[in-house]
């Protein structure tokens, strides 16, 4: 009887590894997909396609769900899907309670998905999400207390201790952006004034840098760019955004003590043009507390995409061996 369930068990294990998901990060300004079978090293049919939140929060949807109908097509066998979406989530019910971002509020993101593609799916959010593909693939490998901040259109971060991401008691875990870093700063879309994400994210750097010289079109990365090449007006909100950062993630480090920070994003890709000037800007800040490693996410902007795939694939586990 002993041997008879573990062969079953193992072929069970067997199947469900070998099973074809799809994932998708929902973005501020992209919407990122690709399939993942288990026991590949990495995603295949990887798209990525404009989020555009300006149509509105019901044309969001819309493009999500025809975003994955089109990836269910690139594959003959599609068990489970797996979707993460910023803001506010309940991973319980499938609801985005909260996203500023893509203007939804109360949005049943799993269940319209799961009717829509008739697959289970699974539900996460898009940094608890990434931080997992990196725990388990990436820069966080090895390391038990970590913190994984991506910074993009807007900033959060996942707290990880022995292996597993704080949610915390409402779901509302890490939403480093919206700490308060400048009280007298701009209005946040949140409601507050001088969030972190009105200094440092990726589209507050191109923003107020447009505004202060009248040039559009520039991007985040142009602005370190220009800023490398003496434009002092870029350097200077370059410099202000590692301050703010800096002054989040040194609360951060006090409240969650990491061993290492991984940041992903954009941002993260200047490589150590971001993150020598973060790392001693963040040591200025600290005392008592123990400076972490401060590196750069392996999995770059497919760290959520990839979170959402294993995520599904969780979920295909958790069906095979039951309750």
């Amino acid at each position: 009887m002993t041997t008879a369930t573990s062969t079953g068990s193992t072929m069970s294990t067997a199947r469900t590894a070998a099973r074809t998901v799809i994932a998708l990060d929902v973005g501020g300004t992209y919407i990122k997909g690709g399939t993942l079978t288990g026991g590949a090293p990495a995603l295949e049919h990887t798209d990525r396609w404009y989020t555009r939140a300006d149509r509105g929060p019901e044309a969001v949807l819309e493009t999500v769900l025809a975003c994955a109908e089109e990836l269910a097509g690139r594959c003959p066998d599609v068990d489970a899907a797996g979707i993460v979406v910023p803001g506010i989530v309940d991973e319980e019910s499938g609801l985005a309670v909260l996203a500023g971002n893509l203007g939804w509020t109360g949005v049943p993101v799993q269940d319209w998905l799961a009717e829509h593609l008739c697959l289970p799916v699974a539900f996460g959010h898009d940094v608890r999400a990434g931080g997992l593909a990196e725990a388990r693939l990436g820069a966080g490998r090895g390391c038990a207390d970590f913190l994984f901040v991506p910074v993009g259109t807007g900033i959060a971060a996942a707290a990880f201790s022995r292996g597993r991401a704080l949610a915390g008691g409402h779901g509302r875990a890490g939403e480093l952006g919206h700490v308060v870093v400048r009280p007298d700063g701009a209005r946040c879309h949140c409601g507050g004034r001088g969030c972190l994400e009105t200094v440092a994210s990726a589209a507050a750097i191109a923003r107020r840098y447009s505004r202060a010289t009248g040039r559009h079109g520039i991007t985040a990365r142009d602005v370190q760019r220009r800023a490398d090449a003496g434009d002092t007006v870029a350097a200077g909100i370059w410099a202000e955004a590692i301050e703010a950062l800096a002054d989040a993630l040194a609360t951060a480090v006090t409240l969650y003590d990491p061993e290492r920070v991984v940041g992903g994003g954009g941002l993260a890709r200047a490589g150590e043009a971001y993150l020598t000037p973060l790392r001693e800007a963040l040591a200025r800040r600290l005392s008592f507390q123990a400076m972490p490693e401060v590196t750069e996410a392996r999995l770059g902007d497919q760290a959520g995409c990839m979170g959402a795939a294993l995520l599904a694939h969780d979920l295909l586990a958790r069906e095979a061996t039951g309750p």
